[in-house]
């Protein structure tokens, strides 16, 4: 069960001024990780966490003798080049330097002058993935975007008769996931219309965002060891915000029978900071199946999962135009929903991925899907939005969009808010389209 202590005190406030507004992402509750450097330095990446609008340098605090004890070994480990370390301890000694930091940032801390040398400007820095991603996983969670994107192609029969049993994923690639902000080139690759007798070579038309999160693994099991459904979460590190984006019209001529290929590997796009699921305490959610469901399998259900699985994360995705930048106009919002609409919640991504006694490893990837909503506005993806391209959104100033375009950046954004909790918010994670290489 998730557990609330001293560090998640709503009324708990830092000696960091920042930190203290009502509207920040990171408030001393929050705490979340990073791999950063100072912007247009030869420093070494190195492990920070973020405090209001400023970050502890990890290295720089741990030398200045900050940490005694077990937290000094873990925010050695945390100080490395990549979290994997720090994720393969384990949730505990996450917890123990969360609690030496929370009590280091306190107000009236007497550990103030020795922290105060070891904060940087988040403006003054840039950021690395969080942590080498040795496998991604891609599941497919939300039953509302599974069923918007089935009615599309399949309108008598939208949902596949497995989805209601078993977590579906696919296995994707690594190498072409990147940090926030990214930019990528347009993909290309073999496109067939309807009404063709053969296939082409083009640059995608149907460029899409999806907006997710992904789900960071902690300590790993050996090969061969299944993870229990109510242990699952003591292999879990971290959420981040996570836009795997689509090609719409490279996805369909390759995906059967094996899936998608061309259309998913391309680019994905993770934010800089790692909330913990300790950060998340206060805003878990049960976990139930609507009525006349099938209830999961014994191996995807259990006592811990039904009373805290869920996350109750409000997600929105906005998008800059090219002509929106040049105009200093903000982002414009296309859609808002909330994880707690997935269908499957992590801990039963990990128990069925390991079921098979397949081996987690720190810093894994676990992309949640596109996480869609019941409501119109809530469905996270333009394949969603414009109905396949048929019903063109329209933004304040003027312009269309079906499908991105070059030069269009997509925001995401996420954060849990309620009375008697402190707000904890993710940042963003931001991606840019650039034109494809042959164009």
């Amino acid at each position: 069960m998730p557990v609330l202590d001293e560090t998640h005190d709503p009324a708990l406030r830092s000696w960091v001024p920042s930190a203290n507004d009502e509207a920040t992402d990171f408030p001393i509750q929050n705490l979340p990780f990073a791999i950063f450097r100072r912007r247009d330095s030869a420093e070494a990446w190195r492990g920070g966490v973020a405090i209001g609008e400023q970050i502890i340098d990890l290295a720089a605090a741990a030398q200045a003798g900050l940490f005694t004890a077990d937290a000094l070994a873990v925010a050695q480990a945390a100080s490395e080049p990549t979290l994997n370390r720090l994720m393969g301890l384990g949730r505990p000694a996450a917890r123990a330097l969360r609690l030496a930091l929370s009590r280091a940032l306190a107000a009236g801390s007497d550990q103030q002058a020795l922290v105060q040398p070891c904060l940087i400007d988040q403006a003054d820095a840039q950021y690395a993935l969080p942590a080498r991603i040795g496998d991604y996983t891609d599941f497919y969670t939300s039953i509302h975007h599974a069923t918007h994107v089935g009615q599309l192609f399949r309108p008598d029969n939208p949902l596949m008769p497995n989805y209601k049993w078993v977590p579906i994923g696919y296995h994707g690639r690594s190498s072409s996931i990147g940090v926030s902000p990214q930019r990528f080139h347009r993909p290309c690759g073999q496109v067939k219309p309807a009404d063709a007798t053969q296939p082409h070579v083009q640059a995608s038309a149907r460029l899409d965002l999806e907006l997710e999160l992904g789900v960071l693994v902690g300590r790993g099991n050996a090969l061969g060891s299944p993870i229990p459904i109510d242990q699952a979460e003591e292999h879990l590190f971290g959420l981040v915000l996570f836009n795997d984006w689509s090609a719409r019209d490279i996805q369909p001529w390759e995906y059967q029978p094996l899936g998608p290929f061309l259309a998913k590997n391309f680019a994905s796009t993770v934010s800089p900071w790692v909330v913990t699921l300790d950060a998340l305490a206060p805003f878990r959610t049960p976990f139930a199946r609507p009525d006349g469901d099938p209830q999961p399998l014994p191996y995807l259900d259990g006592a811990v999962n039904r009373a805290a699985g869920g996350f109750d994360i409000q997600l929105e995705a906005l998008i800059q135009t090219q002509t929106m930048h040049a105009q200093r106009q903000a982002p414009t919002r296309l859609a808002r929903s909330n994880y707690r609409y997935a269908y499957w919640t992590a801990a039963q991504m990990v128990a069925h991925h390991t079921i098979n006694g397949c081996n987690l490893q720190p810093g894994d990837l676990f992309g949640t899907g596109t996480l869609s909503g019941p409501e119109p506005d809530q469905a996270c993806a333009l394949i969603e939005l414009t109905a396949g391209g048929k019903r063109p959104i329209s933004l304040p100033n003027g312009e269309q969009r079906t499908w991105l375009q070059d030069g269009d950046t997509v925001v995401l954004r996420g954060w849990c808010a309620k009375p008697g909790a402190a707000r904890i918010g993710f940042g963003s994670c931001a991606g840019t389209v650039l034109p494809a290489h042959n164009a």
